[in-house]
């Protein structure tokens, strides 16, 4: 018997560390949603949020004055794509100057922001830290693909920055704790 309280009291804990889903719906809609890094994983989420019928519009080159208040969520979709940035037109570190007047617009405009990585190990990178690290400092809640958390990262800017950290498996599995984060 105590076995198997223990191997409950296991998987209990290990799910709560491995999906933390925000327990309120703290967003509002209409989101905006905008990729951060170029990747193509900014197409990804939008089905997802198609999908959970979020009201959404998409820029992945948004600028900082174009953030009105019109938008109440900003959806960050963090990733670098050396591909992408080139085929934007963009450098990385025009990129990152753009990413912090972005943040520092949503926060004063007081947006809520969710932080997404869901490339996986495969889009980490020093290029993606760069840009993953500024956006956790101010999001409100971060869904990740786990095979992108191997090193721990988003669990340690998660717990610096307060805020929870929802661990998925697979890309299509995001849209559920994305869908629960909206009112």
């Amino acid at each position: 018997m105590k076995r198997f309280i223990l191997a409950c009291a296991f998987i209990a804990a290990l799910s709560a560390s491995v999906f933390a889903q925000q327990s309120t719906a703290f967003a509002e809609k209409p989101a905006l949603v905008t990729s951060i890094g170029q990747s193509a994983d900014f197409e990804m989420i939008k089905v997802l949020l198609n999908r959970a019928k979020v009201p959404y519009t998409a820029d992945s080159l948004v600028k900082a004055e174009k953030l009105d208040g019109s938008a109440k969520t900003l959806i960050l979709v963090v990733g670098a794509s050396s591909k992408g940035l080139g085929a934007a037109g963009i450098s990385a570190e025009a990129e990152l100057v753009r990413t912090h007047a972005l943040l520092k617009k949503a926060k004063e405009l007081k947006l809520s922001i969710i932080v997404m990585h869901v490339g996986g190990a495969a889009r980490r990178g020093a290029m993606s830290d760069s840009f993953i690290k500024p956006c956790m400092e101010v999001a409100d809640y971060a869904i990740v693909v786990a095979s992108g958390d191997e090193d721990g990262l988003f669990t340690d800017l998660a717990a610096k920055a307060k805020i929870n950290l929802a661990k998925v498996d697979r890309i299509s599995a995001a849209g559920t704790p994305l869908a629960a984060s909206f009112k």
